[in-house]
């Protein structure tokens, strides 16, 4: 990987564009893992690791002490092979991967109501806002997915739960959402994401091709800024959201680029990325899985 980038000239402009400010080092090697790492595996060589997070300027000591960092909060766990040191996923990060992938790749129907439950103790509260509820005087409202095909996801709140449905004032609800969500801030965030992988999609449609390690570059950069946004969006009913909410659009734009940069970004992994047993696959049934499902966020069959 050293190689194909050893003359930053060789690097695409609209590439230099997505990480002239690099990420932190450990949100980004938790992407590289969501990504590339945990379909095929959850393994990944430490060489590998410095040789990508080097791409967007990530150095080796800020890898190495994220890595550490990552083991003391028991997300990864080190082996060694020889010289080599490896790093896989615990089994506690993998379900919270798969809860993200999930929702990146395959998110349910959006909710259709909300729920509402008393404020649970304030070392509990974080978790239910992560979820996307909102602190409303003694209650949590929040949107309800309790119906989604994946079973309750929002199992273990607080009781009594009261389901909330709109009977009346159904125009008025983007302003009660936006009273107690800052949809505003959400919406200016996909609004930076749109605008940036705008140039990336524009270079694409022209017939620049990416290959090898930029089209890895890009598509890790593409995950981890819609990431970023994605898990701190509420997810509310359609009919509280405001107008051409952006969120639609970058949906779209997210999966037409990692449709785009998935057959160069695999067949770069299944040369160059190693796990202890050897390369990694280029491609897997949960790679293939997540490419069937994400075309469904598109206008591509």
């Amino acid at each position: 990987m050293n190689k194909e980038r050893a003359a930053a000239d060789s690097v695409p402009a609209v590439l230099k564009q997505l990480w002239s400010e690099p990420p932190r080092a450990a949100a980004f090697i938790v992407t590289i893992y969501g990504d590339i790492v945990e379909p095929r595996g959850g393994v990944l060589w430490m060489g590998n690791l410095i040789e990508v997070c080097g791409t967007i300027g990530i150095s080796e000591s800020l890898v190495r002490t994220a890595v550490s960092r990552l083991v003391s909060a028991g997300q990864l766990s080190g082996e060694r092979d020889g010289r080599r040191s490896f790093y896989r996923l615990t089994d506690r990060a993998r379900v919270e991967f798969l809860q993200a992938a999930k929702i990146l790749f395959d998110p349910d129907p959006a909710p259709e109501g909300f729920l509402i439950t008393p404020r649970p103790p304030a070392d509990q509260e974080a978790g239910f806002l992560r979820q996307g509820f909102a602190v409303a005087g003694a209650f949590l409202i929040g949107p309800d997915r309790s119906r989604s095909p994946e079973g309750p996801v929002n199992s273990g709140l607080p009781g009594p739960v009261f389901r909330a449905e709109t009977i009346a004032g159904g125009e008025e609800l983007p302003a009660f959402a936006s009273r107690y969500w800052d949809l505003d801030t959400l919406a200016d965030a996909y609004g930076v994401f749109l605008e940036r992988y705008g140039r990336l999609s524009d270079y694409l449609a022209s017939g620049e091709p990416l290959h090898g390690a930029d089209a890895m570059t890009a598509r890790l950069m593409l995950v981890h800024d819609y990431r970023f946004v994605l898990l701190r969006d509420p997810r509310l009913p359609e009919q509280a959201l405001p107008k051409n909410w952006p969120g639609y659009e970058a949906r779209t734009r997210f999966a037409k680029l990692y449709r785009r940069l998935a057959p160069e970004t695999d067949r770069y992994t299944g040369m160059h990325l190693q796990s202890v047993s050897g390369i990694l696959s280029a491609s897997t049934e949960a790679t293939e899985k997540r490419l069937r499902t994400i075309a469904g966020h598109t206008n591509e069959s």
